[in-house]
């Protein structure tokens, strides 16, 4: 069985954890301070996201699967949902929440800095194995990030206050995206078996029926294949080949298209076609602006 968990609601959470709702858009909790759960029996629970949710988790209450995958989420862990999104957690029949969360609503936003920027912040997309593994500094930084929001929480409603607690979230998405950035390096081992296997699947797919039946590649499709999110794995990508997802794999296509073009028994057309791209102007348009050159000069040159 199957439970819906809807959680759009800052007053309506605030209460669930058994804490005062001191500002009716944003609310740091503290996991510990909430009642035992008790659903009963152990079962999936779906919970299904209104506000932006970000979780420093001191438990692990269950296995947590957003979408196919399992999430690489322990004990010590940041996790981020924006509104839309959902995840399922096999949960436990009974544990006791520990740990802490910000959650705010997309409406507190309007008007700030950080609207315009949000987005900006692709760790929101990632999805399985891609929660963000905390040091004891980077923990004990992030702890502080969350007091001076409920610091600010605790003043009385005025002119500053959403400046300075949007100001005061910005600071702690701008940390998260350090510490994302120090994960890449130090699982340097792990991405780099990720970046060959990526490079295999590219060349499986060229030398199969693929292109010609599902046309170029995408970076959702290797991000899929590779159990990843597409914003993590073009992330990943960029860090480890200083190219985004797309452009290496497009380089990779003229790389094929190259050796190709000097099979003189194809046309540049069928060439084209061969290679995924729906109209073959594309594919001249692309290799001339990759190359310099159309693919006919190309040919030429052997």
């Amino acid at each position: 069985m199957e439970k819906i968990a809807l959680i759009d609601n800052i007053n309506d959470y605030n209460a669930a954890n058994n804490h005062k709702t001191l500002h009716p858009m944003v609310s740091v909790i503290d996991f510990s301070k909430a009642e035992a759960r008790d659903w009963g029996e152990a079962m999936s629970v779906k919970f299904q996201y209104g506000l932006y949710c970000i979780y420093l988790k001191d438990v692990k209450c269950g296995d947590m699967r957003y979408g196919r995958h399992y999430y690489d989420y322990q004990a010590g862990t940041l996790v981020f949902f924006k509104p839309g999104q959902s995840a399922t957690y096999d949960i436990q029949r009974t544990y006791q929440p520990m740990g802490y969360g910000l959650v705010f609503h997309a409406d507190f936003l309007l008007g700030t800095a950080l609207n315009k920027t949000i987005h900006d912040y692709k760790f929101f997309e990632y999805q399985s194995n891609e929660a963000l593994h905390l040091s004891d500094d980077e923990r004990k930084m992030i702890l502080d990030c969350f007091a001076k929001i409920e610091f600010e929480l605790k003043q009385p409603i005025d002119k500053h206050s959403k400046k300075l607690i949007s100001a005061n979230i910005e600071l702690f998405l701008n940390y998260c995206e350090r510490f994302y950035d120090r994960q890449f390096i130090t699982r340097d081992v792990a991405h780099k078996g990720i970046l060959e296997k990526f490079e295999g699947l590219l060349n499986n797919y060229f030398s199969s029926e693929k292109p010609t039946i599902i046309g170029l590649p995408s970076v959702a499709y290797f991000a899929d294949e590779l159990h990843l999110s597409a914003n993590y794995f073009g992330d990943l990508i960029k860090k480890e080949t200083g190219q985004s997802a797309k452009d290496y794999i497009l380089n990779k296509t003229i790389s094929i298209a190259k050796d190709k073009i000097f099979e003189e028994s194809k046309t540049i057309n069928e060439i084209a076609y061969e290679l995924g791209f729906k109209y073959p102007q594309h594919f001249t348009r692309l290799f001339k602006q990759k190359v310099g050159i159309s693919p006919i000069e190309f040919r030429g040159l052997n």
